[in-house]
């Protein structure tokens, strides 16, 4: 081989080599990224595992995902008492956002509810945990739902914004509470039951729903954002939280903290829709119109899973 020949070699396997590297780290940085958030704390005696064994099984799920920090919003019906106060420090120890889902868990869209009551609700929720270190001022809407007319919807938004508060919107809705429910059910009935199967399809469950919206974020944004996954403090997460979050890194995904997901532009946004609420992505998706061959109302409820529960024997 000549001297002429060997340069020509040598700079294509360079070349390669640069050409390499750069669609690896194209790859890393196009991994979808997800956050955990938590709704719903409580100190309930539910089967299979006490209120704390519960509460600690999920708390060291996320302390072996290198001490990943989640967001834990507070409704605070469910630990105003002496179980649910140590709960709540706890979780601040550990370094977690804790932030407020209201007092009572009131359906906004409920005739009866008016945004001045909602709002005084809120406040009261406020009051449980803003003492503590890792109180944020942002707003989780229970069952997601923010309005269903015009007025509802703008008056809380500006109640919320005029306080300081951020909506603390979710890319990836799903029905983990309503898998649980039926897991209780269950060993409820028979405490001797097998959960395994439980725990296969929640996690197949997320994975289907966290697919569905990232390809909504593309379709709308062309980009993939840092998700945020709502989830909710109970038995079915004790036993498969860390199921879940293995599942998510084995397929690609980083798990990031919830501040860095909550910090991006697009958890700002606040669609011109009616009624308001769902994922955040379902929202901006109806708010721009052409997927509603897509969309469906609710975006996640328990009827979507009952018939293929059923078959399964769940």
């Amino acid at each position: 081989m000549n001297r002429k020949e060997f340069i020509r070699l040598a700079s294509a396997f360079c070349l390669c080599m640069l050409q390499d590297k750069a669609i690896a780290g194209f790859e890393e940085i196009e991994k979808p990224q997800v956050a955990i958030t938590f709704d719903d704390p409580n100190s309930y005696e539910r089967p299979l595992l006490s209120a704390r064994q519960r509460d600690e099984k999920i708390l060291a799920a996320l302390r072996g995902q290198e001490n990943l920090q989640v967001a834990l919003f507070v409704c605070g019906k469910r630990v105003d008492n002496p179980a649910g106060r140590d709960l709540l420090h706890a979780w601040n120890s550990a370094g977690h956002i804790i932030a407020n889902h209201s007092y009572s868990h009131y359906y906004f869209h409920a005739d009866t509810i008016d945004a001045a009551k909602f709002w005084a609700d809120i406040r009261k929720g406020e009051e449980l945990i803003r003492h503590l270190s890792g109180f944020e001022r942002m707003f989780r809407f229970p069952f997601l739902k923010e309005g269903d007319t015009v007025v509802k919807r703008d008056t809380i938004r500006t109640f919320l914004r005029e306080a300081g508060y951020r909506n603390a919107a979710v890319s990836i809705d799903a029905s983990d509470w309503y898998i649980d429910q039926r897991l209780c059910a269950r060993l409820e009935d028979n405490p001797q039951a097998e959960t395994r199967a439980f725990g296969d399809y929640f996690t197949e469950h997320i994975w289907e729903r966290a697919n569905f919206y990232n390809a909504l974020s593309h379709a709308l944004l062309g980009r993939s954002v840092p998700h945020i996954l709502l989830l909710h403090h109970n038995l079915l997460n004790a036993l498969f939280l860390d199921d879940l979050l293995n599942s998510f890194t084995r397929k690609g995904w980083r798990l990031i903290d919830a501040a860095t997901a909550f910090a991006d532009p697009v958890y700002r946004m606040q669609p011109d829709v009616l009624p308001a609420g769902e994922s955040l992505l379902w929202s901006l998706a109806k708010e721009r119109g052409g997927f509603e061959a897509r969309l469906r109302y609710p975006a996640e409820d328990g009827r979507y899973e009952k018939e293929r529960m059923d078959a399964l024997g769940l």
